[in-house]
């Protein structure tokens, strides 16, 4: 490989080595641009301030794209032993064995796992240390279309229900169709009982609105209704990284938001791009949800109250 085809990132205090910087990942369309893993670079290093603590301790299943989004997907969990030494690992055991998770704690990570063409990072909803006691519970909003309206709509109820729970939530798009409303908790209950209490509050809200929204984990019983997927809320499951690029046309961006940002009409799912998502970033939309999180016992005594 030539001089011209590797470039060298500074990222905190670690240099690191991005080959083949020109290699476009996205190529560009009629309305969209075309994007370079040099591109990928740029945005993860300069977005890394913002995402990296979203990450850090949480191990990490990687979407690779060696060859752009036009190639194949890898869905990589165990860390190569190529990977340099100073990227944190997890062993996590499993049926027959242990997975060595990487886990992003610092901008060279971010770098490095860019320049391995890991256009989307899906995290773990609980960190090492205490891995089987998750910290976030994500409401995935997937509409059965494209109508972001209806999303939009899912959203609000979601937000007003957890509001009267006691529980503060935050919203992010998803990149792809939909949103995702996450609730910081104090990670006090294990998967079991969080899964248990999300899939609570989709039923209430499904029984609420049953022309609007399902539980229905087969697509065929869904219809045209939105579906409420709670499924992230399980050991060893993943969701989309706060600030991970899409491997879709366009470079879309999983982006943080804020609940008055839902009422612009020009926000949906794929609303960020890398040529945006760092000024939204900037505004640090979470800053006040994100501060601590919520026990579960108060709200799942207020739901069972609601329920009757």
């Amino acid at each position: 490989m030539s001089g011209d085809d590797v470039r060298t990132v500074r990222a905190g205090r670690r240099t690191v080595r991005v080959h083949r910087p020109g290699k476009v990942l996205f190529p560009g369309g009629q309305d969209t641009r075309e994007y370079t893993k040099g591109d990928l670079v740029d945005y993860y290093r300069a977005v890394a301030p913002f995402m990296v603590p979203h990450l850090r301790g949480r191990p990490l299943m990687l979407e690779r794209h060696p060859d752009g989004v036009d190639g194949p997907r890898f869905m990589q969990k165990n860390t190569p032993e190529s990977y340099p030494d100073w990227i944190t690992r997890v062993e996590v055991p499993k049926e027959g064995g242990t997975v060595c998770h990487p886990v992003c704690d610092d901008t060279a990570t971010l770098v490095h796992l860019a320049d391995q063409a890991a256009l989307t990072l899906h995290r773990w909803l609980s960190r090492v240390g205490h891995l089987d006691r998750p910290d976030r519970v994500v409401f995935d909003l997937d509409p059965a279309g494209d109508d972001f309206a209806a999303v939009r709509s899912a959203a609000r109820l979601t937000g007003e229900l957890l509001d009267e729970l006691g529980l503060p939530s935050a919203l992010m798009t998803t990149g792809s169709r939909g949103l995702h409303v996450v609730v910081p908790v104090t990670g006090g209950d294990d998967f079991d009982a969080v899964r248990e209490f999300s899939r609570a509050v989709a039923d209430t809200l499904a029984a609420a609105h049953p022309d609007e929204l399902t539980t229905a984990a087969r697509k065929k019983d869904r219809g045209d209704r939105l579906y409420l997927d709670v499924g992230r809320n399980a050991y060893a499951q993943t969701a989309v990284a706060p600030y991970s690029v899409r491997a879709l046309p366009g470079a879309p961006v999983a982006t943080p938001l804020t609940w008055s940002q839902l009422d612009d009409p020009a926000v949906n799912a794929r609303r960020w791009t890398v040529a945006d998502a760092l000024e939204q970033a900037r505004t640090n939309p979470w800053a006040e949800v994100m501060r601590g999180g919520r026990a579960l016992g108060p709200a799942r005594r207020r739901l069972d109250e609601l329920r009757g």
